[in-house]
């Protein structure tokens, strides 16, 4: 959802990112290298270069940061602003960087086909505790274009009546999804090695044993496949697509093209924005995109609905299920609502819940106001808790900048960082999930 990070080196109109700032092995960068930019500006202003199709983040005090190389610096001058530079997108890669494993890109980064191949691997391996489904497809799918299938892994140790598209199934579900945004790398990583822990660590690990042994874990690791497909078409130097690849809005180019799927869920879907290549373009109508709706069905299919339809109305301390859903960057836990500035009529028992995935990974717990300071419509949280009560946050992961900091840290960063961190969270995520309410 979120992003800071980029680079001074993009003054090098050689298009190669020296090695003095971060140290490491040099790596071959386009021309005109994106960096981020402070930018000090009103809230106002910074809505009004959205939607004009700068790529926008949340800022400091007083300023935002843009994304982008010499050329948006100069546009931005031109519109009477003042960028300073703030950090480098990409990140130096290490020396194996260029010798990568199949599938793979920029240090390690595992792409689309690497997801897929992963989740049958992992369904074959392990028949009694895996199952995998097709949930939907994606836009370039739809129209005879390629693309992928939207493929979700449900884990549990079977019984009757486990990992099947119900709402009555006797176990509890915790559902996790990432890379909606598909220039926010470390999060289907995230979601690989989540997946990885439970069904290997099942017959050696008591933690993962006891989770699959009492609850279904359902998760999407890519939930934007043709977006991310851009994102690693550009190898080591990968495309900042954040959207999904529906083109068929006129004007925009390059990695402007899409709708953002975080902006396009049905529940209190309306308040972004309306232009086609802001980064956070909404889409012509509620839930235009399959890969939303894919998303949705999928909700509808697995969590019964637990809420009542007025804003005010709580989900009760008896509902059941947990969902998160990982984002980049800014090291936040943010809980309900979304769409508006008004706190949800659960937040002492998100905020408690809250604190508890904090206490392992460190990150600030609050609503939008409190963490990225802007509202956002049409998130899949915010359907997931509106629409069907379950207990559902974003987790943006990672600092603003470093080596480990925005949208493309180091690869390297995902297991001595990242994962670390986030282990326990979502170990505590899954423990909720029978009575997220009563933590």
């Amino acid at each position: 959802m979120a992003s800071r990070s980029l680079s001074r080196l993009a003054l090098a109109a050689t298009g190669v990112l020296l090695t003095t700032l971060l140290g490491g092995t040099a790596t071959a960068q386009p021309a005109d290298t994106p960096v981020f930019w402070r930018v000090p500006a009103t809230a106002t202003q910074a809505r009004a270069l959205t939607d004009a199709g700068f790529d926008v983040e949340e800022g400091d005090a007083g300023a935002v940061y843009v994304v982008g190389g010499q050329a948006v610096a100069n546009q931005l001058r031109a519109r009477g602003f003042r960028p300073s530079f703030f950090d480098t997108v990409y990140k130096d890669l290490p020396a194996q960087g260029n010798a990568l494993a199949a599938d793979t890109y920029y240090g390690g980064y595992r792409t689309v086909t690497a997801h897929e191949n992963h989740l049958a691997a992992v369904a074959s391996a392990h028949p009694d505790l895996a199952t995998k489904y097709t949930i939907g497809q994606s836009w370039k799918k739809t129209k005879g274009q390629g693309g992928h299938d939207i493929q979700a892994l449900c884990l549990t140790k079977k019984q009757a009546g486990d990992c099947t598209l119900s709402t009555t199934s006797p176990k509890p579900k915790f559902f996790l999804m990432a890379q909606i945004h598909a220039r926010e790398l470390s999060t289907g990583e995230l979601a690989w090695r989540w997946i990885d822990y439970l069904a290997d660590g099942y017959a050696t690990d008591a933690t993962a044993k006891s989770i699959l042994d009492t609850t279904e874990v359902w998760v999407v690791p890519i939930s934007n496949p043709d977006g991310v497909d851009i994102v690693a078409s550009g190898g080591n130097s990968p495309k900042l697509q954040r959207k999904n690849a529906n083109n068929t809005r006129g004007g925009c180019s390059g990695t402007n093209i899409g709708i953002d799927l975080n902006r396009n869920s049905t529940f209190k879907w309306g308040g972004d924005s309306n232009s086609a290549c802001s980064e956070t373009y909404q889409g012509v109508s509620a839930g235009s995109e399959p890969e939303t709706q894919a998303l949705e069905k999928l909700a509808r299919a697995i969590f019964p609905d637990q809420r009542g339809t007025g804003n005010n109305d709580p989900a009760p301390a008896t509902a059941k299920g947990t969902m998160i859903t990982l984002h980049s960057y800014g090291n936040d836990i943010i809980i309900p609502w979304g769409f508006t500035q008004s706190t949800s009529p659960n937040d002492a028992q998100y905020r408690r819940l809250g604190a508890k995935y904090a206490a392992s990974n460190g990150y600030l717990v609050g609503t939008n106001e409190e963490t990225v300071g802007y509202d956002t419509s049409g998130t899949t949280d915010d359907f997931t808790y509106g629409e069907l009560g379950v207990a559902s946050v974003t987790f943006e992961v990672g600092g603003s900048s470093g080596t480990c900091g925005g949208f493309l840290p180091r690869y390297t960063c995902v297991d001595s960082t990242f994962w670390p961190k986030n282990k326990g969270a979502l170990i505590t995520a899954a423990k909720a999930a029978a009575a997220p309410y009563q933590q």
